[in-house]
């Protein structure tokens, strides 16, 4: 469903990632033909995202969209996000389940939905920004993004996409939002409550090492090449 939502008008190559799944989402990927790569052995969120950019980098993309495969952010907002990054006025779009009713309307749990505002809240206020969401995993980046930040310090775990995201504002990249209606539904990926905790506190780890550096206080190895993070 994700695959055949996707405008293939727009999007000139498809990239799956197996981080060694247990179901039979390599076979679908082989019955349609998407290029693909197998992890071995199962490496975790945030590493299956460091073999994507990778690999898409390997090619000769100018703009790199991540698109969760269950269906629960709608593939054909991938124009318009590749259309805001192509303009040249933003190098880092971001689909939000926030902006606009998507979130609980698509059936977002609503402590969920609480943790979500909670944390982007107390993540604008480390930053110093206004970003209505954090944690979404739809994503569009121009290929310089990609290739500037030092994604191998990032975890391996869920919390690389909040690291990611925290490397672009550091690196003083534009970033853009879009509203993105979603879809909770069974079929659909959600990680546990423990897991969800363990975010949690890595978003507000982030956040503080973000503050630190900011104030010359610290210098940790997520921003790398980011200057001194000093502002006066």
């Amino acid at each position: 469903m994700t695959y055949n939502a996707i405008p293939h008008d727009v999007v000139d190559d498809v990239l799956l990632v197996d981080d060694h799944s247990d179901d039979n989402t390599l076979e679908i990927a082989r019955n349609l033909a998407i290029r693909h790569v197998v992890h071995d052995l199962n490496k975790g969120y945030g590493a299956n995202q460091k073999t994507c950019y990778s690999e898409a980098l390997r090619s000769p993309a100018d703009i790199i969209i991540m698109l969760h495969p269950d269906y629960q952010y709608d593939p054909r907002l991938v124009t318009a996000m590749a259309s805001m990054v192509s303009s040249g006025i933003y190098d880092f779009v971001l689909g939000s389940r926030i902006l606009g009713a998507g979130a609980l309307a698509g059936g977002m749990p609503l402590y969920k939905y609480l943790a979500n505002r909670v944390l982007t809240e107390f993540q604008n206020l480390m930053m110093g920004t206004r970003l209505t969401e954090f944690h979404t995993g739809y994503r569009a980046y121009s290929r310089k993004l990609l290739e500037t930040l030092s994604l191998k310090e990032n975890s391996d775990d869920f919390v690389f996409d909040n690291q990611m995201l925290a490397q672009a504002i550091a690196h003083g990249f534009r970033l853009g939002e879009i509203s993105c209606p979603t879809r909770y539904f069974a079929g659909a990926s959600s990680i546990d409550i423990r897991n969800s905790i363990r975010y949690g506190i890595g978003v507000i780890a982030t956040s503080l090492h973000f503050r630190l550096w900011r104030w010359g206080l610290a210098k940790p190895g997520l921003f790398a090449g980011a200057g001194t993070g000093r502002q006066t």
